[in-house]
């Protein structure tokens, strides 16, 4: 089997698997280094002491964080177990990335508001969201419009990490900008369809149950990228959900602008959500179910986050000033 038929195994092993596209993608980028580490042998010739060399020399050498060790050791079990099925059993004996002891960096209330007017648009909408909702990017990119309620003030978010679904509020003051922002890129969908185009990618099997609802509303974006682009097999014009680039460079971009001494990043505003709700008396257990922490079940989340998440916490950004 050549380097890139073995590729190709572990892509369709893990769409098979249901895994996120970003962690096949991952999976292929730490087996490619594991082979080139190893001189370019084939896995298949290869074992748990190499892996354990593999992973020494990423901590060693390479001074990774341990949850970065941790995605290549589960890269290469992965490998082992599901493409080569010549489970790897115990390693062991390899060198441990040290975990840091890191506080998650937390704007003021006030700072967090002087970046948000530096932005505008697109990237001001989601920006918010992430602060106003908890969002991660990942999950404030991939909104859909039926996932979206804006007359309940919800957010169902869709696959997040861990593959779990929540519910989390839209806070007030986005409700109407959500509206506007909301009639333009129907008319922006609009004329993609007039133009031949307007397709979007749907999850799972969705593309052969229902072929059509490719472009249905429900399924478009919130938050489309600004051109289409071309589908291999089906040579559709399908549009992709903005790109994450778009806004970590417009939230950078802001903090410099608003003259933010500490590193800024938009998984800030997420950090930033969570201690603000918690300093405003909110319990715990609901801020950790509302940023779909792993500790929380998934029906703890349906059952505390549908009757309080969406409808009774307040979100930060809805707070008034003084």
């Amino acid at each position: 089997m050549t380097g890139e038929r073995l590729l190709t195994r572990v892509r369709n092993r893990g769409t098979v698997r249901r895994y996120s596209p970003r962690t096949v993608d991952a999976y292929v980028r730490w087996i490619r280094q594991y082979v080139r580490f190893h001189g370019m042998q084939h896995p298949s010739a290869l074992g748990g002491h190499q892996v354990g060399e593999f992973l020494t020399w990423l901590a060693r050498e390479r001074r990774i964080a341990a949850s970065t060790q941790n995605q290549a050791l589960a890269a290469l079990q992965f490998l082992y177990r599901d493409v080569l099925e010549q489970p790897l059993g115990a390693i062991g004996g390899f060198l441990a990335a040290k975990v840091p002891h890191r506080l998650p960096n937390v704007l003021s209330r006030d700072a967090v508001r002087r970046v948000l007017q530096q932005m505008d648009g697109a990237p001001l909408l989601m920006a918010s969201l992430l602060y106003g909702a908890g969002l991660r990017l990942s999950e404030c990119c991939q909104v859909r419009v039926k996932d979206l309620d804006l007359d309940r003030k919800e957010l169902r978010v869709r696959q997040g990490k861990g593959g779990r679904d929540r519910i989390t509020m839209v806070p007030d003051a986005l409700v109407a900008p959500l509206r506007a922002h909301l009639r333009q890129v129907r008319a922006l969908m609009a004329r993609r369809i007039a133009a031949g185009g307007g397709y979007v990618a749907l999850p799972g099997a969705m593309d052969r149950k229902a072929p059509h609802a490719s472009r249905q509303w429900g399924w478009c974006w919130v938050f489309p990228a600004a051109r289409e682009y071309r589908e291999g097999l089906s040579l559709q014009r399908r549009t992709h959900h903005v790109h994450q680039t778009v806004l970590q460079r417009a939230v950078a971009a802001a903090a410099r602008q608003a003259g933010i001494g500490q590193r800024v990043g938009c998984h800030t505003f997420r950090h930033s959500f969570a201690t603000h709700l918690l300093e405003d008396g909110y319990d715990i257990r609901t801020v950790q179910e509302l940023l779909g922490h792993r500790d929380v079940s998934t029906t703890m989340i349906y059952t505390h986050v549908l009757n309080r998440g969406g409808r009774g916490v307040r979100s930060p950004l809805d707070v008034p000033k003084g």
